[in-house]
């Protein structure tokens, strides 16, 4: 079993297992597959899936599907799509998909090193890294693939690789497993013959600041978005939420000094109770660094942050 015994995902997975049986080997440590330098550096990595070896590309598409659309906690998730990729590049250095899964996971898990080596080699391969989105400013309800290549940021809209959007309250669902344009394209393989929303060249983007909850994209020229839900907007910053960390909700209270633990109920003990909700500061920061460091060319970008704290 190549998943961590605990995560649920392992039995959504055993339900396709004869795609995988080749490739299942328990995985006994927690640091990076890293494949010898020498073959890495003779294995040109394509999104061609006619190329890919069949169990490598199921693990990078149908397996990061099952793997999403599980009931896995936030942490299992994203340690469970890291080890799939690392087992599908592992089965095929050539795999496209699997090696920008990567330099993603790895830039979400605070792996650092690991995500720098993986995105360059990604882009020096003429590839993109993608992030699933929510772009606030635009459509808070519907989804976005955000597409970070060494030219441009490309906007694509969920629903340009899917067929209907099945919605909850409004709110878009993750696509079936089927639906395998959109998995190949959220692993960094979007199709050429799907033209983004919008492009935008690195040279139009003026700041990138990171937030709480956010990354703004603030542009030189006004860009113009649509959803899958009709909206459209023109924006001179794009509110972005890259999806891979939630933040957490703090409790606060005072003791209630008439509280007798004798005749009050337990309920009573605190009084003025109020949440405040925190975002993941620290992963905004660290993924807009990533981002300056690898994708954008020039280095022109300025960077800043909010202060850490309750708002955006």
């Amino acid at each position: 079993m190549w998943l961590r015994a605990r995560s649920k995902t392992a039995l959504c997975l055993s339900v396709a297992s004869f795609l995988f049986t080749p490739a299942i080997a328990k995985h006994q440590e927690t640091t990076a597959v890293r494949l010898p330098a020498h073959r890495v550096a003779v294995e040109r990595l394509t999104c061609d899936r006619t190329v890919i070896d069949p169990v490598s590309y199921e693990m990078a598409t149908v397996g990061q599907a099952q793997a999403l659309l599980s009931d896995s906690t936030l942490d299992d998730l994203n340690g469970d799509i890291q080890e799939l990729a690392e087992r599908a590049l592992e089965r095929d250095p050539r795999n496209m998909m699997a090696a920008s899964i990567l330099a993603r996971q790895y830039a979400i898990l605070g792996s650092e090193r690991e995500a720098v080596d993986a995105w360059t080699r990604v882009s020096d391969n003429g590839g993109v890294v993608v992030w699933t989105a929510t772009l606030y400013d635009v459509d808070y309800k519907s989804y976005f693939l955000m597409s970070f290549g060494r030219d441009a940021i490309r906007i694509y809209r969920m629903g340009q690789f899917t067929g209907s959007i099945d919605r909850h309250l409004g709110y878009a669902k993750f696509p079936e497993e089927g639906e395998v344009a959109f998995y190949e394209a959220a692993a960094g393989c979007p199709s050429l013959s799907v033209e983004p929303v919008t492009t935008i060249p690195w040279s139009q983007v003026n700041e990138l600041r990171s937030g709480n909850w956010v990354l703004w994209f603030k542009l030189a020229k006004p860009a113009t978005v649509t959803s899958d839900r009709g909206i459209r907007k023109t924006l001179g910053e794009i509110k972005v939420n890259l999806h891979g960390e939630t933040g957490v909700v703090k409790v606060l209270a005072e003791r209630n000094p008439d509280f007798d633990p004798e005749w009050d109920d337990e309920t009573d003990a605190f009084r003025n109770l109020r949440g405040i909700a925190l975002g993941p500061w620290d992963y905004n920061r660290r993924v807009r660094d990533l981002i300056l460091r690898v994708a954008e060319p020039a280095s022109h970008i300025k960077r800043t942050s909010s202060a850490k704290g309750a708002g955006w």
